[in-house]
């Protein structure tokens, strides 16, 4: 075991502290089921944004961001920078209209814009398929890291993780319910942007890569420091950037990043207090997000090509670790193992801290789909709210069950990403256009379900072997968008009360439709605008710090046109949000 006591301690310790929150929060949690979900609906804004980062800041983060750098390059990172797209479209357009629906989760969406029994299918169907199926999948990817770390760090079995993380856990979830998990978002926030920062701080510091320069000038590294892939090879440059720039943000279900928004970011949205703080919620979540987090992950990545570089040397370092678990992920805690006692302890409850947060996130949005949109929706109409909340707890200890049986069966997380990517590819378009096309119905997103599923599994038994991955992504796309469209167009549309009384809840009030379709056009504007300032931010950061000079002026100087550009767009569309968010 590579921690000694006093790391040991440190983890326990942490561990403990958020236990207590729990309990703490327990009594106000159990009131009922809003407030279990939701918080009463009265979050401020940097409350939401900050659980929104701590929640996609989990422990597969950094090993998934490790094994792209070490096998794509930093390039390679476009696969989910891609999503700042779909972000700041559910930032600057689709927070507002979650907020004014009023739902307690976006599952009722479907009961608000479509009729009758399909409608209803929809709304069950999909709480069981993203709050159970989909929902223990990214647990299990979460927990697989976990293991991974476990058994560097601590020498245990992935059983013996497992068993442990998933406890602490559960308990923790389903004691303190959303006002817990928002409150401890910001301490396990904390720790772990420390703890990542601490880890890269010591990756330089190790004497086989020689601090900044001595990474940069490495022959490991050197051709994997660039933002953008080699555009003289085209079977490099259209998988690492082109696909995800032009298909995939918009393309693909992905929980964090849902085209239109959802999930456990539109939960947090709907916690809001007002549809102002919604938006600024989402607008900090994003620049926290592509801004602030993942450098220090790079760089302990590169550093890791210099002390690791390949699998045989990270099976020599790691004996004890499980060889069926050993892949380019791994590379991550192996770097943290030569970390000083006590900096160990604190980077490894760091992890612990992202652990908790993000699978608290899930089981506690995965139950609400259970609870609002399955059993009070179905099957007991009047179910009272200490039963909800019961009803919940049972839930949130079934979820971790099954996604520690995943996490057991999944051996690497960048094979978990793509398998999550491709059963998702294709119903992205239908999540924005919804909202906007009178012509979709309960049918389109039935059949997008379906032909999503039907295709990804086809595609990966019998036609990927053929295939590049990215052309079976694309095709999987293509095929998906084609048959729910063809659905669409060949059924009916909702009836006209529907599609009214659907327009009237998410229009300002009074409108006529004016004011909404200006509101629009504005926060697709706005869109563009602040994801040209994040990005720049993004690759000036990174330009800075290997040390490009003349890039970081190029820039800044694009961050501050954008950025002020988007700040004039704002006033003049919202006036009155700047104060409502102070």
């Amino acid at each position: 075991m590579i921690l000694q006591s006093l790391d040991i301690a440190i983890i326990l310790g942490f561990m403990a502290l958020t236990l207590i929150i729990g309990l703490i929060v327990n009594r106000g949690a159990a009131s009922n089921s809003e407030s279990f979900f939701l918080g009463n609906r009265r979050m401020p804004w940097w409350l939401l944004g900050l659980s929104m980062v701590a929640t996609t800041f989990s422990t597969d983060t950094p090993n998934l961001v490790t094994n792209i750098v070490r096998t794509q390059g930093v390039a390679g990172n476009w696969a989910w920078w891609s999503f700042l797209l779909t972000g700041m479209l559910t930032t600057f357009v689709f927070a507002r209209l979650w907020r004014r629906l009023g739902v307690t989760t976006d599952i009722e969406f479907y009961e608000k814009r479509y009729s009758g029994k399909a409608a209803s299918f929809l709304r069950g169907f999909r709480a069981i398929y993203l709050g159970v199926f989909y929902n223990i999948m990214i647990i299990g990817l979460v927990t697989l890291a976990a293991i991974k770390i476990g058994g560097v760090m601590m020498g245990l079995s992935p059983a013996e993780v497992v068993i442990w993380a998933g406890l602490v856990t559960v308990i923790f979830c389903a004691a303190s319910g959303f006002v817990g998990v928002v409150l401890t978002d910001i301490l396990l926030f904390v720790t772990a942007i420390t703890g990542a920062f601490i880890a890269a701080w010591f990756a330089l510091d190790n004497e086989a890569v020689g601090g900044l320069d001595g990474l940069i000038s490495h022959a490991a590294v050197a051709g994997k420091i660039s933002i953008f892939p080699d555009f003289s090879d085209p079977s490099i440059w259209i998988p690492l950037l082109l696909v995800p720039l032009a298909v995939q943000w918009w393309a693909v279900w992905y929980p964090g990043s849902e085209p239109g928004g959802g999930g456990y970011t539109a939960q947090r949205m709907l916690a809001a207090r007002n549809e102002d703080h919604a938006v600024a919620a989402t607008a900090f979540f994003n620049f926290a997000h592509y801004v602030i987090r993942p450098w220090p992950w790079i760089i302990v990545a590169l550093a890791s090509l210099v002390v690791f570089p390949d699998l045989d040397s990270l099976r020599i370092a790691l004996p004890h670790v499980d060889p069926s678990i050993i892949g380019h992920d791994l590379a991550y805690p192996a770097m943290l193992s030569l970390l000083p006692t006590g900096v160990l302890g604190f980077v490894v409850a760091s992890l612990v801290s992202a652990y908790i947060s993000t699978v608290s996130s899930h089981l506690n949005w995965g139950a609400s789909y259970v609870v609002n949109d399955v059993y009070v929706r179905f099957l007991r109409h009047d179910a009272s709210a200490n039963e909800q909340v019961l009803v919940a707890r049972i839930t949130t200890v079934m979820l971790m069950a099954m996604a520690a049986i995943i996490a057991l069966l999944l051996e690497s997380a960048f094979q978990a990403f793509r398998m999550v990517l491709t059963i998702g590819a294709g119903t992205g378009l239908l999540f924005i256009v919804r909202w906007f096309w009178y012509r979709v119905n309960a049918w389109s997103e039935i059949s997008a379900m379906v032909f999503s599923f039907v295709v990804s599994i086809t595609m990966e038994v019998f036609i990927a072997h053929k295939l590049l991955p990215w052309e079976t992504f694309l095709f999987s796309v293509l095929l998906t968008t084609i048959g729910w469209v063809s659905v669409t167009l060949l059924t009916k549309p909702e009836s006209d009360e529907v599609l009214q009384s659907f327009a009237t809840s998410v229009r300002p009030v009074g409108d006529d439709g004016t004011k909404f379709q200006r509101e629009i056009r504005n926060g697709v504007v706005l869109s563009i605008l602040v994801s040209i300032t994040i990005y720049s931010l993004l690759f000036g950061s990174g330009a800075l710090l290997f040390g490009q000079s003349g890039q970081v002026g190029i820039w800044v100087i694009l961050a501050t046109v954008s950025g002020f550009a988007a700040l004039r767009v704002l006033k003049a569309s919202h006036p009155e949000a700047m104060s409502k968010v102070t």
